[in-house]
């Protein structure tokens, strides 16, 4: 029999201890889905790629002081995110305009996965529309799926902001959304695609 694969927390208490492999283990294990929390959150893949390097440097010169009161996860995230909102607000004051979608080089895909990629556009158009002290809660509780206690701890905010910030940015969302809510798009070619070149 083999023996079980280290937690999370041992690789953490491993690393503290010296090892030199164990950090670069849970990093293994966890950076896809921190990736995908940074490129989320600062929306550019550059940003999210220097965002997440940071964030990790500061994880493993943090670790030794790392307390078991939460998920190894949930403590990488508030690392990642707070990377993350490190990068946004340093950026507000010389705004960019985000790299054009490259699908159109694309080779062609069966029509329904063409709905389903357009549908996941809208909505990342739409997460990107909100302010970010709404975007980022919404990304974490909604998309991720982490709880208002998790989240609210990642963030370092009460649990009751937590709460009004994502019911303001989910009002917003569904009046952005409104039209994927009719099921009768469902598995459908959106009847806005002419908006899109159709017959090019």
């Amino acid at each position: 029999m083999t023996a079980a694969a280290p937690t999370d927390a041992d690789l953490i208490a491993a690393h503290a201890a010296g090892d030199p492999h164990a950090f670069n283990e849970l990093v293994r294990r966890h950076r896809d889905r921190m990736w995908a929390v940074a490129l989320r959150t600062v929306r550019d893949p550059e940003e999210a790629a220097d965002a997440l390097q940071d964030a990790f440097i500061s994880a493993f010169r943090a670790a030794a002081n790392f307390r078991a009161e939460s998920q190894v996860t949930t403590w990488l995230h508030r690392i990642v995110v707070n990377a993350c909102l490190d990068r946004v607000r340093r950026k507000q004051a010389r705004p960019t305009v985000p790299l054009p979608d490259t699908s159109h080089n694309e080779p062609a895909v069966p029509r329904d996965s063409m709905s389903e990629r357009e549908t996941r556009l809208v909505i990342k158009e739409a997460l990107d529309q909100l302010p970010e002290e709404q975007r980022v809660p919404i990304v974490l509780v909604d998309v991720e799926g982490y709880s208002v206690a998790e989240t609210a701890q990642m963030l370092g905010i009460a649990q009751g902001t937590v709460k009004s910030r994502c019911a303001r940015g989910r009002a917003k969302l569904a009046k952005l959304l409104g039209h994927l809510r009719n099921p009768s798009i469902q598995g459908d070619v959106p009847t806005h695609e002419s908006k899109h070149g159709e017959g090019r």
